[in-house]
């Protein structure tokens, strides 16, 4: 390559970057101003670095197959920003394809036609829901990942309020707050917490990136007043998993300020197992009581959905290859659970899981069709699963794939499935993705009715992500979404 070829590549990549560092404060502007959700074919677009925003426009060329850039939406970016727009969840980069394909020549004029309901109505239109509080019963693993979550949204009217963490207290109070402050501000899975936290030791507290989250100290929901801490009508989220049915969740609503609960676990009994994107909407008004499944079944229940609207399903088996957790036993010792009492970190243990069975609850067409089993592996995050299927109509590899890319990129489950087509990528590239599942394009088989498909999942945040979308449907939170998919 010649040294002008060489300058000239390094030219383009530093004015992509200028562009991309010119467009964070429109974005910003648009998410807390404007209460505007960006993306960029799925990917949000709100408190990225310029690197990230440059690799997610490179994403869109394996998945589209379109090449777009920043110097294809910082125009779009721009314009938006001067159009006093209501609020609404726009995919910047699916505008940015539309706009390159389409005869328009005027950003403006275009961006006026596609997003016609929110233009000019900024505070005319407030979005859907009330303000909601929202409590952490529970602070582990799933526990504080949605308090970075629930941080990250606290704005572009999410309405969702982390107002309260229930703990158990030991010893000393206020090293167990620098604890749980320390716990939230480091992670060796998921890094660093982008912002930053401190701790009110006299009143109990923890500020983070300015929300300020009250520490209930309680051994039962029975000890808790949550109007004593001028918190009321709230939805708690139990993380133990302590109770999974009716009598031991409703412990929570029996405490003053709690109007609602919803369980990070599977719900036995009469409570609704919900994977959100599939059956959100059967939650009705007057439950009280509601389950977001487990990590598997939000992983596996959106592809089999796709799957069987499409081929229809015979028959098939789930088998889950699942990090291991904190049930398990960092050294061989006692545990009630078969095989379990093993060393997690030393031992591939051959488990059972519930999640075929579950699969039923969000899918009925699907009951009695599917088994399932389960392998804990030594890694700290990040699982698959391998679906084996027995497929009504025939297909081959390319016609699933092109399907389930489709589904990926332009089908309302596009926050639940994605799509991966890479021979080199690894458990590790999957932390913090926060789709339900991923589907491994390299890896898929298919010979007429019989396919093997391999989904990736993150165990921990993409679960999480399903959790916070549960807590914005049972709090009425919803936006317009733009552009309107037209597959």
């Amino acid at each position: 390559m010649s040294q002008q070829k060489l300058e000239t590549v390094f030219e383009e990549w530093q004015d992509n970057e200028a562009l991309a560092e010119e467009m964070i404060p429109l974005l910003g502007k648009l998410y807390r101003q404007y209460n505007i959700v960006p993306s960029l074919f799925g990917r949000s677009l709100v408190n990225q670095s310029v690197i990230r925003i440059l690799k997610d426009h490179r994403f869109v060329k394996k998945v589209e197959g379109t090449e777009l850039s920043v110097r294809d939406t910082f125009p779009l970016v721009k314009a938006m920003a001067e159009l006093d727009l209501g609020p609404a969840h726009v995919d910047i980069g699916k505008l940015a394809v539309a706009f390159k394909h389409s005869d328009a020549d005027d950003v403006t004029t275009f961006l006026k036609q596609e997003l016609a309901e929110i233009v000019g109505q900024h505070c005319k239109v407030k979005g859907n829901g009330e303000p909601k509080d929202i409590v952490l019963y529970g602070f582990g693993r799933i526990g504080r990942i949605l308090a970075r979550i629930l941080v990250e949204k606290a704005g572009g009217g999410n309405l969702l309020r982390l107002r309260a963490i229930v703990v158990r207290g030991r010893g000393d109070l206020s090293k167990d707050l620098e604890k749980r402050a320390s716990l939230l501000r480091r992670d060796s899975v998921h890094g660093p917490f982008s912002g930053t936290i401190s701790v009110d030791h006299d009143n109990s507290a923890l500020i983070v990136n300015g929300n300020y989250i009250k520490v209930i100290y309680a051994n039962s929901p029975s000890e808790v007043d949550y109007t004593a801490y001028d918190i009321d009508n709230a939805l708690v989220v139990d993380n133990t998993g302590m109770w999974r049915d009716e009598e031991g969740l409703g412990q929570h609503l029996a405490c003053k300020g709690a109007a609602k609960v919803l369980l990070t676990a599977p719900g036995k009994g009469d409570v609704k197992n919900v994977v959100y994107g599939i059956n959100h909407t059967d939650i009705a008004l007057d439950d009280r009581i509601v389950s977001a499944a487990s990590c598997t079944t939000n992983a596996i229940v959106p592809v089999l959905k796709a799957l069987n609207d499409k081929f229809g399903i015979e028959h098939g088996h789930v088998e889950t290859v699942h990090s291991y957790t904190n049930d398990q036993n960092l050294i061989d010792n006692y545990h009630n659970g078969d095989r379990r009492g093993r060393s997690a970190p030393l031992n591939m243990v051959l488990t059972e899981t519930g999640a075929a069975k579950a699969v039923a609850k969000a899918l009925p067409e699907l009951s009695g069709k599917l088994t399932g089993n389960a392998i804990r592996v030594p890694t700290p995050n990040v699982s698959m699963a391998i679906l084996n299927l027995n497929l009504h109509q025939e297909t081959d590899v390319e016609a699933l794939n092109d399907y389930l890319r489709r589904m990926a990129i332009h089908s309302p489950m596009q926050k639940q499935i994605d799509f991966v087509d890479s021979p080199e990528v690894v458990s590790s590239d999957f932390v913090g993705n926060r789709h339900a599942g991923i589907v491994d394009a390299k890896a898929t088989i298919a010979d007429g009715k019989n396919a093997v498909l391999y989904v990736w999942y993150d165990n921990e945040f993409g679960y999480s992500c399903q959790v916070v979308r549960i807590l914005q449907h049972m709090s009425n939170v919803s936006f317009l979404t733009f552009p309107v998919d037209r597959d």
